[in-house]
């Protein structure tokens, strides 16, 4: 630095400015050259809000609400926004108990209000008027560092005693808290400037909460169709109210579960708790001598390989034989693989497995001839034939697994009345707090991280590098046919994210900040840091979590 200026380099450009200037001062320069609007920066490899003071010497990055991290900033700060919008509203702070912020449905997150306001669509209205007054006047959202001590005292006062909780078993002695118009909160993750950024979004009412609406970092400045699937969200809201009977709706909540109590207990009880809901399943289908071909989908790390070696237990108690069958055994020859945008192998799209041939051998089996089943060799590419023979008897039943095994064009030539379809997914039923949600995704990813490092070789790092690629595939060809489904079950255990902190920190501390994987790696330990850690000797052998950290007693 000389004579008060700093040198910075903004795409391989170098640029100067004043000693002391911010962020959002130089992003305002080159708003210009952005499609939608900048709301964090890159310094560094390193992501800083906006309204930080800009380092002598630095490589700088702005991002926009197209980026992920972006994407999070401006829903984070909504709810921020919102929140504020409803206790204005409400006017008596006494009146709300509790605002919920919970799981993702259509675009949005589920919100739940309970107090003595009654939440209408009129309300919500009111609540949206309110929010667009503040985006109009261009509040500031400031950030400052409080003792934790002090935060935990706000807290209660404020009645947000799950913020409390959180705080107690956090070993930092300050804590960041944010607030708008002198309404406090704590969020996990950055945040915008101002609340002029904030000017997408809507309020629905939805059965007995409503849908806070904001766009997708696809489209960040369209509004998605309020649509919402209904058979997920039943589901999800289903394993919600479960953690909250056990009083478990939150990181601090089971932090304190923890300290007080034997979490022996704790596991046994959700293992119950998925054994019960695999044998309903197993009953369903035994109850029906039609299904002769059960089908079973869902998005990467969601536990597909136990669940169906458990669902095998079950429908063996009704008298029935299982055989499992992996749709990737019917992949084309490597060859013949699909191309991707950039020519790559597309191991993911539904043209990459052999339709005709599949049809062609569930169709004999069903006409009880017998037939010679193929296996993939992945290391030469090839679809190989070795002496793999099966024919049907009476009570056999075909338990087939992939990521296209809800979509009917798999399938196509099969009776409807014979097929049977489970979609299983990882929805992680904790929040952080009351208005910190925990992304599914992230459960899911920290599961792939371990298993990955555990029976792979990959390094957090590669398996970070390659999510990307896995959460399109999902959002392709698993997510829109997931309401085809008959029956859904959710593999996440409610003490899990306890139990990967030990295995999956040592992880990704092994990705080094210069590596552009740092940053998730970053955040993925500063979300585990929450978390009292649960030891693994407790967990049965046939759990699904087995599966990610070893020990199961499945052949996997």
């Amino acid at each position: 630095m000389e004579n008060g200026k700093i040198t910075v380099w903004i795409n391989n450009v170098q640029e100067v400015y004043e000693d002391g200037v911010c962020y959002l001062d130089i992003a305002r320069q080159h708003q210009r050259d952005k499609k939608y609007p900048i709301v964090l920066a890159r310094c560094d490899g390193r992501l800083r809000e906006l309204h930080k003071t800009v380092p002598d010497g630095c490589h700088l990055e702005f991002l926009t609400t197209e980026s992920k991290a972006g994407h999070s900033t401006y829903a984070r700060s909504l709810v921020l926004m919102m929140l504020k919008a409803i206790y204005h509203t409400v006017g008596d702070n006494s009146l709300i108990d509790r605002v919920g912020v919970h799981f993702a449905v259509n675009g949005g997150y589920y919100c739940t209000m309970q107090g003595k306001v009654k939440l209408t669509q009129e309300f919500l209205d009111q609540v949206k008027n309110s929010m667009q007054e503040l985006a109009k006047a261009a509040l500031p959202i400031e950030k400052k560092t409080e003792n934790t001590y002090e935060a935990r005292r706000k807290f209660n006062e404020y009645r947000m005693y799950d913020k409390s909780e959180l705080l107690r078993y956090r070993r930092a002695s300050k804590v960041n808290l944010y607030s708008l118009e002198k309404f406090e909160d704590y969020f996990y993750g950055y945040m915008l400037p101002d609340t002029s950024y904030l000017k997408h979004f809507d309020l629905k009412l939805f059965l007995d909460g409503f849908v806070l609406l904001f766009p997708s970092g696809y489209e960040p400045e369209k509004l998605p169709v309020f649509k919402p699937d209904l058979k997920i969200f039943h589901v999800q809201k289903e394993s919600m109210e479960w953690g909250a009977r056990l009083g478990i709706p939150t990181v601090g909540a089971l932090n304190h579960y923890i300290v007080h109590n034997k979490v022996k207990d704790l596991i046994m009880i959700q293992e119950a708790y998925h054994e019960k809901k695999i044998a309903e399943m197993a009953a369903q289908i035994a109850a029906s001598p039609e299904k002769k071909i059960v089908l079973i989908a869902g998005p990467s790390s969601s536990g597909k390989t136990t669940f169906s070696h458990r669902l095998s237990t079950q429908l063996s108690v009704y008298g029935l034989h299982p055989h499992p069958i992996a749709a990737d055994d019917y992949f084309v020859n490597r060859e013949k693989t699909p191309l991707d945008e950039e020519g790559k192998p597309d191991f993911e799209r539904l043209e990459a497995i052999d339709i005709l041939q599949l049809n062609q051998d569930m169709e004999d089996l069903l006409a009880g001839k017998t037939v010679e089943l193929p296996s993939f060799n992945f290391k030469t590419g090839k679809r190989e034939y070795k002496g793999k023979y099966k024919k049907l008897g009476k009570n056999d039943i075909l338990l087939i697994e992939g990521i296209h095994c809800l979509n009917d064009r798999l399938t196509n030539r099969l009776p409807k009345a014979s097929k049977f379809k489970i979609y299983i997914s990882a929805l992680t039923q904790l929040n952080i707090d009351e208005h910190n949600r925990i992304p599914t995704t992230d459960g899911r990813l920290l599961r792939r991280i371990v298993r990955d490092a555990r029976t792979r070789g990959a390094d957090a790092r590669r398996t970070i590098e390659m999510w990307p690629s896995v959460r399109r595939g999902e959002e392709n060809y698993i997510f829109p046919y997931q309401e085809e489904a008959d029956i859904m079950f959710n593999s996440a255990l409610i003490y899990e994210l306890a139990v990967l902190k030990q295995y999956a920190e040592p992880l990704l501390f092994s990705v080094s900040p210069e590596e552009k994987e740092y940053e998730e790696a970053k955040r993925l330990l500063k979300f585990l840091d929450y978390f009292l850690p649960i030891p693994s000797d407790s967990i049965p052998n046939n759990s699904l979590i087995r599966e990610f950290i070893g020990g199961g007693c499945f052949d996997l």
